[in-house]
């Protein structure tokens, strides 16, 4: 996907197997989630994997802003662009790493992209909210199944489904755990835009070609202070009452017996 990765050389971002791939184009990086089989889950070391490779882009960002413009994240194959986090790790390994992964992700100072290669699940549709921009094609498919788990989700990600959705339709994703679809998708905010499947290397080329015309350090400003703006109502004491008591819920949810009940009954069915 996306021409000017033609001819790039693909290499695990570890040693481990199914570990992320990443290639380089000049001054573009994009990651390719490796476990087609497996809906290209992210398994625990995945997560550190990653958290090594953001800190090192934002480390190169801070030190030479052109370095690297612009991260791709996608999928390998055609069904799935990532079901999330492993449900065995949920049950034995789940702690803060993914959620700080997610964070750097979001926090990352260049632009970042997802670029559906397929239909995304569980702690996946994070990943792609912490991303800029993500462009899908049609007979996407999309849920959150926290709540079918007995999960209460974790503080980060149910900011980040509010303020990129909207109240509304986190509503409906995170309390029914609802499968939508492409169209609905972008028109909750979800997609960014939609092109035909044999468009999308072209579009995210697009998105490339224009971002290598901008000024690396505004660009990272700018996106610095379009989220500061967009969580600017969410500040305060009543904010961090807010931000603890989600950590709580969250804590507690992962203790309950129902939690692991529920994910048992579907790891052994």
């Amino acid at each position: 996907m996306s021409a000017r990765f033609l001819g790039s050389q693909a290499a695990p971002i570890a040693a481990h197997d199914g570990a992320p791939l990443l290639e380089r184009a000049g001054p573009f990086l994009r990651v390719t989630l490796n476990r087609p089989h497996q809906h290209n889950r992210l398994d625990p070391a995945d997560i550190d994997a990653l958290s090594a490779l953001l800190a090192e882009i934002a480390e190169n960002a801070a030190r030479t802003p052109d370095a690297v413009r612009a991260l791709v994240i996608t999928g390998t194959g055609e069904k799935t662009f990532s079901s999330g986090y492993t449900l065995q790790a949920i049950l034995d390994e789940l702690d803060a790493r993914f959620e700080r992964m997610l964070d750097a992700l979001e926090t990352l100072p260049i632009p970042t992209i997802a670029a559906f290669n397929g239909s995304v699940y569980g702690g996946a549709t994070d990943l792609a909210l912490c991303c800029d921009i993500r462009i899908g094609t049609p007979g996407l498919k999309m849920f959150m199944p926290a709540a079918k788990f007995g999960l209460h989700y974790y503080a980060g990600g149910l900011r980040r489904y509010v303020s990129r959705l909207g109240l509304p339709a986190a509503t409906k994703l995170m309390l029914t755990a609802m499968t939508i679809q492409t169209e609905e998708m972008l028109r909750i905010g979800f997609l960014t835009e939609v092109v035909e499947r044999e468009s999308l290397a072209s579009c995210v080329d697009g998105y490339l070609d224009h971002i290598a015309r901008t000024e690396p350090v505004v660009v990272a400003q700018m996106k610095r202070h379009l989220q500061a703006l967009a969580q600017a109502q969410a500040d305060g004491e009543q904010a961090r009452a807010l931000q603890a008591s989600m950590e709580q819920a969250y804590a507690a949810s992962l203790r309950s017996d129902e939690l692991h009940r529920r994910l048992r009954a579907l790891l052994e069915g």
